[in-house]
């Protein structure tokens, strides 16, 4: 079955057409500089072959030598072969530290409900109201050319191009983050991602960090049932995993945190079945989000808000702050106010997904951050990234471009497009613009935010009850069909069997505080995996240093 699913994705994937589109979808896609073009353009449906400065060129896969034979001397006056080696050897940008492999789409969100009553953000002002958007999908620890369909979180990223800004919205496949405190950030990446010394995926290391930071079990109970699997993006539920706020303009606002079903149903592989989709097709995703808008299949999420009243907050039975915390939907129903629809596939990756940018601190008048400190310590260093991966003005990139920005201090750098003329670079200035009231701020909500308090050194302790959410789950394992637990300790061992002994032992214990059955299930089957492992190696190999195997 999953063959056949996978064979009709890959037939119909991709057709194209004679006519070949080059424009970058920006308004000033062509620009002409002032005056007439004195420049002889090609015949409508045809092209020159030139220079970059635009000069013609006859025969550009010729090389200048000396001697009309192929073991001539090339000469360095080829101006054309030098440009285009150069060209090649720069033409690649540096990829994202974390969501690497990802693929893009454009769609709109349409406002389905009124919640004006929580938030004054305009894209939402009006029942049937659209809003244009531009997503990017990605696993999150794997290099640019890893297989989509690996045991991985996925993030879901959504740029809206408001009226009033772009907002972005970095969301995640699983309700829960990894960590609490920001200062973990590297070392959670690093856990992940390849040895420093064998350039390989180390299991020794992603379960040891876990082991050292057991907040991170609530996800990891979600990574290693069959939900680290999901058929495709389009299977996916996403979560905004952080508290965010509505906010008025009168100061007044709800803490909120949004959820995205499917409309599609979730669906998800079993390990065995997601070993053998990658090994038939690394790209698999990508093609089946491509594919499906290709030929009109568009898919959709139905977008809730959870929302918590600030006097609510201290109350809550969930820290509405803890990132690795699931707000339970029996506390913080959720509430319905719109749907994202993709429809348009992008026309070059390169241009408008690879190049997309997507940041925290893109926020509008509506939307704000919370004291989540993982919201937090979010706000820098995605748009920091960018700046590494773009250069400094890579809110000018045509995918990144709001509708409307005016800011002349913001001048100059590299791959600058928009530098406003002549205008001065400060700010207020006798020749610029009449500056003049817009319809809203973006407001700084004032409740519940006025803080009093000595600084400190603050790292959150591990309690019972980061153990309570994982139990939960376990047991609703149980309800989810008759095969989901013993799946998970599958994928468990799967896993951890590639851990040195230490590590293992540490593990069943935290095992051990969720769940005792569940702790015993997973060592059994992990020490089974590792015999195997060390029998099969020194059946292959001969004998072998004991160092190389999982002991």
């Amino acid at each position: 079955m999953l063959c056949t699913y996978l064979l009709c994705i890959i037939l119909t994937t991709v057709h194209l057409t004679n006519a070949i589109d080059t424009s970058d979808g920006s308004p000033d896609a062509f620009f002409t500089p002032a005056g007439s073009n004195p420049q002889k353009l090609p015949p409508p449906g045809a092209d020159y072959y030139t220079l970059p400065n635009g000069c013609p060129i006859d025969n550009p896969l010729g090389t200048l030598r000396l001697g009309n034979q192929l073991n001539g001397n090339l000469l360095l006056q080829d101006i054309n072969l030098i440009d285009v080696l150069t060209h090649i050897t720069h033409e690649r940008i540096p990829e994202r530290i974390v969501h690497a492999k990802g693929a893009g789409a454009y769609g709109v969100f349409e406002t389905t409900h009124d919640i004006s009553n929580y938030t004054s953000l305009a894209f939402l002002n009006q029942v049937g109201k659209t809003t244009p958007l531009f997503s990017r999908f990605s696993t999150v620890a794997g290099e640019k050319g890893s297989a989509d369909n690996v045991r991985d979180a996925r993030g879901f990223a959504f740029k809206f191009y408001t009226e009033e800004g772009n907002l972005d919205w970095l969301f995640f496949g699983a309700p829960m983050f990894q960590i609490r405190d920001p200062a973990k950030f590297p070392s959670l990446v690093h856990a992940q991602k390849r040895d420093p010394s064998s350039n390989l995926k180390n299991e020794t290391a992603f379960w040891d960090f876990f082991n050292h930071n057991a907040e991170g079990l609530n996800f990891l109970m979600r990574l290693f049932s069959d939900q680290g699997t999901p058929l495709s993006y389009r299977y996916t539920d996403i979560h905004s995993i952080n508290t965010y706020k509505f906010t008025q303009p009168t100061g007044e606002f709800k803490y909120v945190r949004i959820v995205l079903k499917t409309d599609q149903g979730v669906r998800n592989l079993t390990h065995d079945q997601m070993t053998t989709l990658v090994g038939m097709d690394a790209d698999f995703s990508t093609r089946d989000l491509y594919a499906a808008i290709d030929k009109g299949d568009y898919p959709s999420w139905t977008v809730y808000a959870q929302i918590i009243n600030p006097e609510d907050a201290e109350s809550s039975p969930v820290n509405i702050f803890d990132a690795t915390r699931e707000l339970p939907e029996s506390d913080f129903p959720l509430i319905p106010f719109g749907k994202i629809t993709l429809n348009r596939n992008p026309k070059n990756y390169f241009t408008e997904v690879e190049q997309s940018a997507f940041q925290v601190a893109n926020l509008v008048p509506g939307w704000d951050v919370s004291a989540d400190p993982i919201v937090q310590v979010r706000l820098f260093p995605y748009g920091d990234t960018q700046r590494y991966r773009l250069g400094i003005n890579f809110p000018q990139l045509p995918i990144n471009r709001p509708f409307y920005s005016y800011n002349p201090t913001r001048r100059d750098g590299a791959n600058n497009i928009i530098n406003l003329g002549n205008l001065p670079n400060y700010f207020p200035n006798y020749n610029g613009p009449q500056i003049v009231q817009p319809a809203q701020y973006r407001q700084t909500a004032e409740q519940h935010m006025r803080w009093i308090g000595n600084v400190t050194n603050f790292q959150s302790q591990i309690t019972d009850s980061d153990f309570d959410q994982p139990r939960d789950y376990w047991n609703q394992l149980a309800d989810m069909g008759p095969d989901q637990q013993g799946n998970f300790i599958y994928n468990v061992a799967s896993s951890l069997s590639g851990a040195n002994k230490g590590v293992r032992q540490e593990t069943y214990a935290l095992f051990r505080k969720i769940n005792g059955d569940l702790a015993s299930a997973v060592q059994n089957r992990t020490e089974g995996l590792v015999l195997k492992k060390c029998q099969a190696a020194k059946a292959m190999y001969g004998q072998m240093d004991n160092s190389s195997l999982p002991m």
